[in-house]
C-alpha cells in the first residue's frame, strides 16, 4: 500500500461514515460512497475526522470502517485515517490498526484544551510517538479545537519528526501563515513538507497561489475541486502557450463567512449530507446541522426537519428518533 509523503497533490476528499436508520455502519453505503469519491478523481481520501464523527464511534467500529474504505480502495489512493484523541493509548492502538490494514497514515489534531505553546508543542510531540512510525498530517484547525499553531510552531515540529509529512492548513484566515511557511522553505529553513487547504474550498485558488498543494475537505460535489485545481495548475501552461500575461486571482470571497465562520461551516457540512444522499451514496434521512466547530464532541446546531433531533459532528444520516443517534448533546 502506498504511504503518504511530502510529494502528495490533489484533492484528498474528507468522508463522511455511514449509518443505518438504525444507527449501525452502513458498509454498503460505504463501499458506494468510496467508489463515488474515486470515480470523481480524489487523489486521495481522509477518513475519521471531524466529518466522519470519528468521537462517536467506538473503537472496534473504527477499524471496522477503516478496514472496509481500504479494501474497497485497494490501493489505488492513499488512505489517511484521523486518530486524534485527549489519550495516546486509543491514539496508538487506532493507528497501528490503521496502518497494518493499509493505511498512508494518519492525521492529529491538538486535543482542545491545551495551554500554551509549550503545551502544545509536548501533546505533538507525545502524539507523535504515539503513531509510531506512520507517517502524518497535522491538522490546524483553530475553529475545531480553540488551539492556534503559529508557523514557527509549524517549522520546530517539522525539524523535529521526519515523518510529519502534511499540513492540513484550516487556520481562518491563514494564507499568511502557508505564504510563511512556503518562505522558510524557501529560505531553508524548513523541510519542504505538503500543504492541503480546507475550509470548504473557500479559498481553494487563494490558498494554492500561496503554495498549498491541493485541497482536504468535505467538500458536496468533490468532482469540482478536482476540476478547479486541474485548472489553476494548467493554467500558466495555458498563458505562456497563447502569449498571455499572468491573470490575477479572484479576490476572496465576501466577508460574511469570515465574520461568521461556524455558520458557514455548519451549512456546509448540511449540503454535503444532503448531495450524498440525493446521489444515493447514503441512506439515512436526518438533515440535522453540523455540530458547532467550537465543540469538538459534537451537539451543534439544533436540527431542521427531522424532528429537531441534536445530531452533533456529521451525524446527518439518523433520522430523528432513531435507536442509537450519535448525537453528544
Amino acid at each position: 500500500m502506498p504511504r503518504l509523503t511530502e510529494a502528495a497533490r490533489g484533492v484528498f476528499v474528507i468522508a463522511p461514515t455511514p449509518f443505518t436508520e438504525s444507527g449501525a455502519l452502513d458498509l454498503e453505503s460505504t463501499d458506494r460512497m468510496t467508489d463515488a469519491y474515486l470515480a470523481a478523481g480524489a487523489a486521495g481520501l481522509t477518513i475519521l475526522g471531524i466529518m466522519g464523527e470519528a468521537p462517536k464511534l467506538d473503537a472496534a467500529e473504527s477499524l471496522a470502517f477503516v478496514g472496509r474504505v481500504l479494501k474497497r480502495v485497494a490501493g489505488r489512493v492513499p488512505v489517511v485515517v484521523g486518530v486524534s484523541a485527549p489519550g495516546f493509548a486509543s491514539m496508538r492502538a487506532l493507528a497501528r490498526g490503521a496502518m497494518d490494514a493499509g493505511a498512508a497514515g494518519v492525521m492529529i489534531a491538538p486535543a482542545p484544551g491545551l495551554r500554551g505553546d509549550d503545551g502544545v508543542m509536548a501533546y505533538l510531540a507525545g502524539a507523535s510517538e504515539a503513531v509510531g512510525d506512520a507517517p502524518w498530517v497535522l491538522q490546524d484547525f483553530p475553529q475545531a479545537n480553540a488551539i492556534h499553531i503559529s508557523a514557527d510552531m509549524v517549522r520546530r515540529l517539522v525539524a523535529a519528526d521526519p515523518r510529519l509529512v502534511m499540513l492540513k492548513a484550516e487556520d481562518w484566515p491563514g494564507l499568511d501563515k502557508i505564504t510563511a511557511l512556503r518562505r522558510l522553505e524557501a529560505e531553508g529553513l524548513m523541510r519542504r513538507i505538503a500543504m492541503m487547504g480546507g475550509n470548504g474550498g473557500l479559498f481553494l485558488p487563494q490558498e494554492i497561489e500561496r503554495g498549498t498543494d491541493g485541497i482536504m475537505t468535505g467538500y458536496a460535489v468533490p468532482e469540482m475541486l478536482v476540476r478547479v485545481c486541474d485548472h489553476i495548475w494548467m493554467r500558466p501552461y495555458l498563458e505562456g502557450r497563447e502569449g498571455g500575461g499572468a491573470r490575477p486571482v479572484r479576490p476572496a470571497p465576501a466577508a460574511d463567512p469570515l465574520r461568521e465562520p461556524a455558520r458557514a461551516w455548519a451549512g456546509g457540512a448540511e449540503i454535503r449530507a444532503g448531495t450524498a444522499r440525493h446521489h444515493r451514496l447514503r441512506r439515512g434521512a436526518c438533515t440535522g446541522a453540523q455540530a458547532d466547530p467550537g465543540d469538538a464532541g459534537g451537539g451543534g446546531l439544533d436540527a431542521g426537519a427531522a424532528g429537531g433531533a441534536r445530531c452533533g459532528g456529521a451525524c446527518l444520516t439518523i433520522p430523528a428518533g432513531a435507536a442509537r443517534c450519535r448525537a453528544a448533546g
